[in-house]
């Protein structure tokens, strides 16, 4: 029987060729070398630029890369799948095709998962730059030491709102494979589906090391696939491609109480009302009337009874986004720790 690798590195790529080196670069520089890597390419206007890429990587580094031209745009839900599927690692480690794998992240996750038993999901600690990958401008760390968080209610209602950012989303291979389904493909959040299926039956462990590096400011790709076509707009998010995405979250907590018969509906949805400002950043440019049209069709979808979801609201547009955010880093100083708002 041939050696399985304990992590799959898995990488959508979708354009961003002039990222992709710097992004394998930051995986083979990694202590820890028990890794695959599976790249699945989304029939893209630089597929031929990723080949060549991908080509000078495969033989410099025989047998680690694996290598994917998807035949028809599938998507972003549809590629995670895809990923998934073509894995063999006994953990998924998903990165942003614009993203860095941070030093000794493959490292902290192997003795995080030989350490803890039944370990379904990896929540990890991030941080955002700007050009420079030493230009941190955020970091993103939910508590301030390791913490285990277990199968049911519990691991789902902490892990799923903190799923949205796929760099870094680690999770067991198999158990996310056994959950496949293109209900959620068009909701850009596959991986919290993953998320809740896997973490009925299975632990989540929590790391406050940063594993993985964002970068800030690139443009979203979303809406080239048949799936997403009606819902985005390549290039940036609209006030509809916001709704439709909480929409997707709903509809996949909403799917766990039917088919698992765990309810986690309320928590999560006061979740994402306590930190609803992430959702509505970069709409407080819209005009008064199309704001009052997007308050109401949040509120329709039941956030109406959580206050912070209209303080967030109604401060936020008054505010503006520049004294919103100024406030937000001051409330996280004093905190002591970084809270997701991205």
């Amino acid at each position: 029987m041939s050696h399985r690798p304990i992590f799959s590195i898995c990488i959508p790529a979708y354009n961003r060729a002039c990222f992709l080196r710097p992004l394998l670069d930051s995986i083979f520089q990694q202590d820890f070398k028990d890794f695959e890597i599976v790249v699945c390419e989304d029939n893209s206007a630089e597929r031929n630029e990723i080949s060549e890429i991908i080509d000078g990587y495969q033989k410099k580094f025989p047998g680690v890369i694996i290598y994917n031209e998807n035949p028809v745009n599938l998507g972003y839900d549809g590629n995670i799948r895809n990923l998934v599927e073509k894995a063999s690692g006994k953990f998924c480690f998903f990165m942003g095709n614009d993203d860095l794998m941070s030093p000794g992240a493959l490292s902290e996750v192997a003795n995080l998962v030989h350490t803890h038993k039944n370990i379904g999901m990896v929540l990890k600690s991030y941080a955002w730059f700007d050009g420079d990958f030493n230009n941190i401008s955020q970091v993103v760390r939910y508590f301030l030491e390791e913490r285990v968080f277990k199968a049911g209610k519990q691991a789902v209602q902490v892990c799923l709102r903190r799923s949205g950012v796929i760099a870094g989303y680690i999770v067991n291979r198999d158990a996310a494979h056994a959950a496949a389904t293109n209900q959620f493909d068009g909701s850009l959040y596959y991986q919290m589906h993953l998320t809740a299926s896997v973490l009925v039956t299975m632990d989540a462990v929590f790391t406050p090391n940063i594993l993985v590096l964002c970068r800030n400011g690139i443009p979203p790709d979303f809406g080239n696939s048949s799936s997403e076509s009606e819902k985005y707009v390549p290039g940036s998010f609209t006030a509809q491609a916001r709704v439709n995405m909480i929409a997707g979250v709903i509809a996949v907590v909403r799917h766990l109480k039917e088919s698992k018969g765990v309810d986690v509906i309320d928590e999560v949805m006061r979740d994402y009302a306590n930190y609803f400002y992430a959702y509505i950043r970069d709409q407080l440019n819209l005009p008064l009337h199309k704001y009052w049209r997007l308050y109401r069709e949040f509120s329709s979808m039941g956030f109406s009874k959580y206050l912070l979801f209209h303080m967030y609201f109604f401060l936020a547009f008054i505010l503006g986004q520049k004294r919103f955010d100024w406030i937000i880093k001051k409330s996280q100083q004093l905190l002591g720790r970084s809270l997701q708002f991205k």
